[in-house]
């Protein structure tokens, strides 16, 4: 009885959710404050895109180990925005800056599609990550601009690594400016397929946090390894994430091992 009689019966949906649910209006429009909040996400939204990575300022998140920076075959963030197709490929100095290992693992960081969701969780989540993977060889950190997803499986195969895992800016709402995402991919090599990846999204402060992301991120790099695959072979409801990284995972079922 006291939802109906509420003066505004949406507002406990709303604390629930970052969703635009339940605004009202005002005659034919939007009320003023839910006009000015869209557009203030807007505005957020496209700082994100248009904005530029720190990567000095990424460098130095991992004083204890080697950073190589890398520049896709887009030369300014407008060929970026215009021309996927060169996002994925590197330039040629930075395909001349990397040397194969071999490692088990490589690390890229690239911009894509928002500058803040890099800036924001990209250093704490790798080393989040390095933290629970005793034993593995991993790679030079590779800080890549102007890149797209598919970047890091060229980058992978140049290093040597048996796979490699690309944490990228995601595509901004109007909900969410700041989300990272992770793609995980099993002999990176180029032409590989999306259907090939393993993808961990919604890392911000108000989604997934750091330390989950890294839980999930080392549970399936372990699994990669134990059965040598990513992609739709690779189930995350089927991967122990308590479980060190460097240990196998008796919860994966006998018909996938048999995939595999």
């Amino acid at each position: 009885m006291s939802d109906v009689l509420s003066p505004d019966p949406w507002a406990r949906f709303r604390a629930a959710t970052h969703a635009r649910i339940g605004l009202g209006r005002v005659g034919d429009g939007l009320p003023t404050q839910a006009l000015l909040d869209f557009q203030l996400a807007h505005a957020k939204a496209r700082d994100a895109v248009h904005g530029a990575v720190d990567f000095a300022a990424l460098s130095a998140g991992f004083p204890d180990r080697p950073v190589v920076t890398v520049h896709s075959a887009a030369a300014d963030r407008a060929t970026y925005l215009r021309r996927p197709d060169l996002g994925r490929r590197l330039d040629e100095a930075g395909r001349a800056s990397l040397h194969p290992g071999p490692y088990d693992v490589a690390f890229v960081i690239a911009d894509g599609l928002s500058a803040a969701a890099v800036g924001g969780h990209a250093v704490a989540t790798v080393r989040a990550c390095l933290n629970r993977l005793s034993g593995w060889s991993v790679a030079p950190i590779v800080l890549a601009a102007q890149a797209r997803v598919a970047l890091g499986d060229e980058i992978g195969a140049a290093l040597g690594a048996r796979m490699v895992a690309v944490l990228i800016g995601e595509r901004p709402g109007l909900s969410v400016a700041d989300s990272l995402g992770i793609y995980l991919t099993w002999e990176p090599r180029p032409g590989r397929r999306d259907s090939e990846r393993n993808c961990i999204s919604n890392i911000h402060a108000d989604g997934l946090g750091v330390e989950r992301a890294a839980d999930r991120l080392a549970g399936l790099m372990a699994e990669a390894r134990r059965l040598r695959l990513t992609g739709i072979h690779l189930k995350e409801d089927a991967v122990r994430l308590d479980a060190p990284a460097n240990q196998g995972n008796a919860l994966v079922d006998h018909q996938r091992g048999q995939e595999a």
